[in-house]
């Protein structure tokens, strides 16, 4: 567990208004491994090969490892959607996402499967559970012969989707795939809602390709995104526990601290370097 990085909207917000070279300068002068940069703000859908090459470049002079990708975009638009041009929209940002990952030299990227509602977004259809199950793997089977060849990991964020709601049933959703190119993004903090980080590492074990690192606050028996808070120490994670954990499965991949504190809303404001200098100091105590 040596690998420690920071995601980028931290650094450089939703916009991508710095630059993949300047994020690559920021985590360096933190003391960080590596840095995840986010597909579809900072490196755009349009990015070319040539491109991602030079970042890859750059990334390797300033000793920065560029070991996973996230994005924000499966929220507007699900691999689990019944209407068929979304679905297929969905798709083909995927394919992208992959080919992005395996010019940067990523070995893993952050997918959100698919989502029954998305709770900030009215806009946004109430799909059946079923539903998303059947389309998010039908989509997924169309990725999975890219993904193997393209050597990238395609893994799947325990997140607040209303879908995949315990480790047991991710770890069924996931083997169904029977490919080493499916996986788990694993985050520490969603499951506080409901549950136990700790306990979900154990169920899922080999599954797991990363980790993001953040911490949640209960309230009254749940919580809300207020829960997610600015300091990585504040909250109900149990790190000695999710470090066992960890260690029991044998987990050698990126810890990778993602940082949007939605305690502050309605004065969220990203960047915030002070913040991601106090985290990323966090992360290297934790770990």
């Amino acid at each position: 567990m040596s690998y420690k990085a920071i995601n980028y909207w931290v650094l450089g917000g939703f916009g991508g208004a710095k630059s993949a070279y300047e994020a690559i300068d920021d985590a360096a002068a933190m003391g960080l491994d590596g840095l995840e940069l986010t597909f579809g703000d900072v490196l755009p859908e349009s990015i070319s090969e040539e491109e991602c090459g030079k970042i890859k470049k750059y990334a390797l002079e300033k000793k920065i490892g560029l070991k996973s990708l996230a994005s924000g975009a499966y929220w507007g638009m699900s691999l689990g959607s019944p209407d068929n041009a979304e679905q297929a929209k969905a798709v083909s940002f995927t394919e992208k996402y992959i080919r992005t990952a395996a010019a940067l030299g990523a070995k893993t990227i952050l997918v959100v499967p698919g989502a029954v509602d998305v709770a900030w977004d009215s806009t946004r259809p109430v799909v059946p559970y079923q539903t998303v199950w059947d389309r998010s793997t039908a989509a997924l089977k169309k990725l999975v012969p890219l993904a193997e060849k393209m050597k990238v990991e395609i893994a799947l964020e325990n997140v607040w989707n209303k879908f995949l709601l315990s480790p047991v049933e991710m770890k069924m959703f996931v083997e169904q795939f029977k490919s080493k190119a499916i996986g788990v993004y694993f985050d520490i903090g969603n499951p506080l809602l409901f549950g136990y980080p700790e306990h979900w590492i154990t169920i899922l074990g080999k599954h797991v390709k990363a980790v993001h690192i953040k911490n949640f606050s209960r309230n009254d028996c749940g919580g809300n995104l207020h829960g997610f808070g600015d300091n990585l120490k504040t909250g109900d994670v149990n790190y000695p526990a999710v470090k066992a954990a960890l260690k029991e499965i044998n987990y050698s991949g990126p810890l990778t601290v993602e940082m949007i504190p939605f305690c502050r809303l309605p004065d969220l404001v990203l960047p915030d370097m002070e913040l991601a200098r106090k985290v990323a100091a966090e992360l290297k105590e934790l770990f």
